[in-house]
Order: structure tokens, then C-alpha cells, then sequence
């Protein structure tokens, strides 16, 4: 879980957030233990990013629009309910100066994806404008993250509104169906599929498959098997419907089941294709048995199925997770045996595998000659597997330079993951002031990320070892409000802290959830 964006603007005075100078939101807090950073940007000189091409002039219009989303995310982070955002910005002289879009309106329903007051505010304001009106595609974003955040009442509200205005597509059901499987109310989810009639909508193979996979992601795989059962007399099943069983009963651990599904499949006309074998071999894979793992490649082989780059980047990822380096690289001599041409996620399993092995220039040769080679251009987790690495070998000033390298790069940009190895290398190494700075600058100002469960359990230890325990509490305070449980251990940590600088009240208050934590 991440932390409400609209919360980042008070995470209790510990970060400041910038949009436009006459809308910056600056609460300081007067003790902040980051206040006397250095936010002056990091001297380091970044080597030139081999992957980023010019920007062009076209670019401009983009700035622009980042610039109003800057605008309005600075008056949304300022309100405390959906209500009074939607106020907010309709009272603001600038907000009505905006021109409003569907990328506009997408990029802040992305921004605050898991705060559903705000988005649900920003949806209310945009849908207010004249002379605009929502995507049928944004109606669903919203849904999600009402869903999402189990908001129900307010998700099956705007899914009526959206049955009235015959906005409500297979999309919009499936993310309807999921959320409420994810809540744990399955029934609810088998409900909605079947009042596809009053949204307009068929029951047919595609939709029986999208109920069938939502429950068999939650682990509901026997009721969805008497759901298909009673279903199959009218609607006719595919490959895929199998692939989703196969799928389930792996999830919960019912590998015997999974194989007899692929006779079934064949007994029902339907070939086992290469998902339906990568499936189980993942299975295996994740039960550390390889002997089982490479009896299966050797059926593909024989039923002329052969194994996909998904296939090998799953065989390899899970080698170099039990350490068998050398293993895992063999992976990609046989892959390139039987002329499967590796993609971006295989050449990130293969750039971590280098890293762990400790063959670092190799992997720096994979990234810099071998992916521009085969036209395969980096994604985040790329440079994030690059910076990791470099991390674990402690060359933090490499790391470094990969991240600015990223923050620049057209074809990607930075997530919380790219700045935990060296928020975690620099607190370790205690480099805290400007090293320490420099990076939440980037990840909160720069890129409005989110704190995760790690990095805040990264903070608030790294807060703790240098005895700043009240910044650290205060962090405490704003998982708790942001509905992010803070590990036990964490709470553990911090109660020994401030128990020694004689903070009564706030060692109570954390003494009274770590209970609670107990009992639940």
C-alpha cells in the first residue's frame, strides 16, 4: 500500500511540495531534522543518457499541461475531504483558466489513485466544466480506485451513473467484479455478472472468462469451477477459460489439478498452448523444483509447443533468487539455442542475474551494447536492476549517475523503487544530510512519488539510528493516518527510541496500537 498523494503535502510537516511559486505549499516544521538539507540539486556530473533522444519542440504543449497539473495537485493537496477539493478548485481563478482534457483529468486521477477523496473531488470539478465531459475511460479509472480503496456505496453510485448514461462497458464489470472479489465479497462479484443484461451487456465466453478469472485470482477456484460447470452448457469455453483454471489451481497450491485441466483442455478440442505449460513450469519454479521445470520444457518440445521469452525470464528469475547464478545465465544460452529473441523484462532478469553473480561490466555491456543493439529499449525496472546493483556493490556514485540518467530519460521515469537502494546505501553508510535530501527532493518534488510501507519502515529506522526519534514518530503518526500498518518491529524500534527522550504521551500512543496490532 502507498500513501494517499494528497497526504504528501502534510506528511506532518516532513516534506515540502512545490507547484507553481504563487501555489507552493511549504509546511516546515520547526524542528524538521530535513530542514537543514541542502535542496540545492546534486553537483554529481551525469554521464549522457544513451537512450534519450532530444526532445522536440512539440514537447512544449506537454510542459504546459504538466505546469496546470502542478497547479491544481498544489490546491488539491490543501484540502481535507472530496467536497472541499471540489469547492477548492472551482473557487480557484486559476483552475478556471485551465483548459480541461482527458489527458489532464487522467493524469490527476493517476496522481491520487490512492487517495479516493481527492480524485473523486477532481472528477466532480472536471465533470463540472462546461464544454467538457469525462472518457467513459476516466468513469472507469475512478471506479477502480473507489473500488480500490473499498469505497463501495460510492463505486456502485457512479457505476449507476454511468448505466444511465450507457458509459458502463466489460471493462467497467471487470474492474466492478474484482474489486469486490478483492474485498472478499465474491457472491457480490457473481451478482454483477449477472445483471449484465441491465447494463446492455452479453453473457458470452469473454465475460464468463473475466468472471472466472477474478475469482480464481482470489483464490476462489472451486466455487469458480461450479460456476463454469453450470455455465458451460450455453456458453461455449476456449483456451483461455482452461488457462485461468490452470492459473488458479497453481495459486493455491493444487499442481495435480492444473495438469489434469490440460487433458481436459485436449478432450475438449482446445490445444495447451505456451501460457498453459509457463504456467505450471512458474509453479515448480516457485517450489524450487527444477527437475520438474525442465521435464516440462522437454514436453513443450515434444508437443511442439516451445518455450517463450516469458518462460525463460521466469526460469531465471527464480534461479538467481535461490543463488544459483550460473545456472540462471545458462538459461540464456538455451534460449538463444532454440532462437527466442529476449525482450526487456528478460534482459532486466538477466542485468540482476550479472549483478548477483558479481560479473558487473558484463551487465553494464547488456544495458549500454546489447539492449541498443536489438532495439530493445530500457524500461524503469531496467535502470532500477542497474542502480540496485550498483548499490550492492557499493558504487553508490555509479547508482547515482544511473538515476539522474533515468530521471532524464524520455522513455521512462523513476519510481519509489528507483531510490530505495541508495536511501537505504546512505543511510547504512550514515551520509544523511544533502545525499539524503537530494533524493526525497526527487522523488517527492520532482516526480510526486508515493512513500511505500519500505520506504517509510526505511526512514523511520534510519530517523531512529541517528536519535531524531520525534521526525520519526511524526512519520509514525502519518502511516497510521494513511492507513499503512507499519510493521511490528518498526513500532518496537521506535517505542525504545522515544521511551529514552522521555516522550510519555507519544510511547503511549504507539504501547496502545501495538496492541491493537496484537488482537487483530
Amino acid at each position: 500500500m502507498v500513501v494517499p498523494v494528497r497526504s504528501l503535502a502534510t506528511i506532518n510537516n516532513f516534506f515540502i511540495i512545490f507547484g507553481q511559486d504563487a501555489y507552493a505549499i511549504s509546511h516546515v516544521f520547526s524542528t524538521n531534522y530535513f530542514h537543514s538539507f541542502s535542496t540545492s540539486p546534486c553537483p554529481l556530473s551525469v554521464e549522457p543518457d544513451h537512450f534519450v533522444s532530444n526532445r522536440s519542440s512539440n514537447q512544449t504543449e506537454d510542459f504546459r499541461r504538466k505546469s496546470d497539473v502542478d497547479v491544481a495537485i498544489s490546491i488539491v493537496c490543501a484540502a481535507n475531504s472530496e467536497d472541499e477539493v471540489f469547492k477548492s478548485l472551482v473557487h480557484d481563478p486559476v483552475c478556471n483558466t485551465i483548459q480541461i482534457t482527458h489527458g489532464f483529468v487522467d493524469r490527476l486521477l493517476h496522481r491520487f489513485k490512492d487517495d479516493w477523496k481527492s480524485a473523486l473531488g477532481v472528477f466532480r470539478w472536471a465533470e463540472a466544466c462546461p464544454h467538457y465531459k469525462p472518457s467513459p475511460e476516466l468513469y472507469d479509472k475512478l471506479v477502480d480506485i473507489l473500488g480500490k480503496m473499498k469505497q463501495m456505496e460510492k463505486m456502485n453510485a457512479l457505476v449507476e451513473e454511468m448505466r444511465e448514461g450507457n458509459l458502463v462497458s466489460l471493462n467497467t464489470i471487470g474492474k466492478v467484479m474484482r474489486r469486490f472479489a478483492g474485498a472478499g465479497d465474491w457472491k457480490d462479484a457473481v451478482t454483477i455478472f449477472d445483471k449484465l443484461g441491465q447494463f446492455g451487456l452479453e453473457k458470452n465466453t469473454e465475460s464468463m472468462n473475466l468472471l472466472l478469472d477474478t475469482l480464481c485470482k482470489e483464490h476462489k477456484v472451486e466455487q469458480a469451477r461450479t460456476i463454469f460447470l453450470e455455465l458451460k452448457s450455453h456458453i461455449q469455453p476456449n483456451a483461455n477459460t482452461y488457462n485461468i483454471f490452470i492459473h488458479g489451481w497453481c495459486k493455491i497450491m493444487r499442481v495435480e489439478e492444473a495438469h489434469w485441466t490440460i487433458q481436459e483442455m485436449k478432450g475438449h478440442g482446445c490445444s495447451p498452448c505456451v501460457i498453459s505449460y509457463s504456467t505450471i513450469i512458474q509453479f515448480y519454479c516457485n517450489q524450487s523444483n527444477f527437475h520438474k521445470v525442465y521435464e516440462l520444457l522437454d514436453e513443450m518440445e515434444a508437443q511442439q509447443c516451445p518455450p517463450n521469452v516469458v518462460t525463460f525470464t521466469t526460469i531465471m528469475h527464480s534461479l538467481t533468487k535461490l543463488g544459483e547464478f550460473e545456472e540462471a545465465l545458462q538459461i540464456y544460452e538455451k534460449m538463444k539455442l532454440v532462437g527466442c529473441k529476449p525482450d526487456t523484462l528478460f534482459y532486466n532478469a538477466l542485468i540482476h542475474s550479472l549483478g548477483r553473480a558479481g560479473r558487473v561490466k558484463e551487465a553494464i555491456h547488456v544495458f549500454m551494447e546489447e539492449m541498443p543493439k536489438n532495439k530493445t529499449s530500457p524500461n524503469t525496472s531496467t535502470y532500477n536492476s542497474m542502480i540496485a546493483m550498483f548499490c550492492h556493490h557499493k558504487q553508490e556514485q555509479k547508482a547515482l549517475q544511473y538515476l539522474r540518467n533515468l530521471e532524464n530519460a524520455s522513455c521512462c521515469k523513476p519510481d519509489v523503487q528507483s531510490y530505495y537502494p541508495l536511501l537505504k546505501r546512505y543511510f547504512g553508510a550514515g551520509k544523511m544530510s544533502d545525499s539524503v535530501q537530494n533524493l526525497l527532493d526527487g522523488m517527492v518534488k520532482k516526480h510526486h512519488l508515493c512513500l511505500d510501507l519500505s520506504t517509510y519502515t526505511l526512514l523511520i529506522h534510519g530517523l531512529c539510528r541517528t536519535n531524531k526519534c520525534e521526525q520519526a514518530y511524526q512519520l509514525f503518526k502519518d502511516m497510521i493516518g494513511q492507513n499503512i500498518k507499519p510493521r511490528y518491529i518498526t513500532c518496537s524500534l521506535l517505542l525504545d527510541e522515544i521511551r529514552q527522550t522521555n516522550m510519555y504521551d507519544e510511547a503511549e500512543n504507539i504501547q496502545d496500537f501495538m496492541k491493537k496490532m496484537k488482537s487483530s
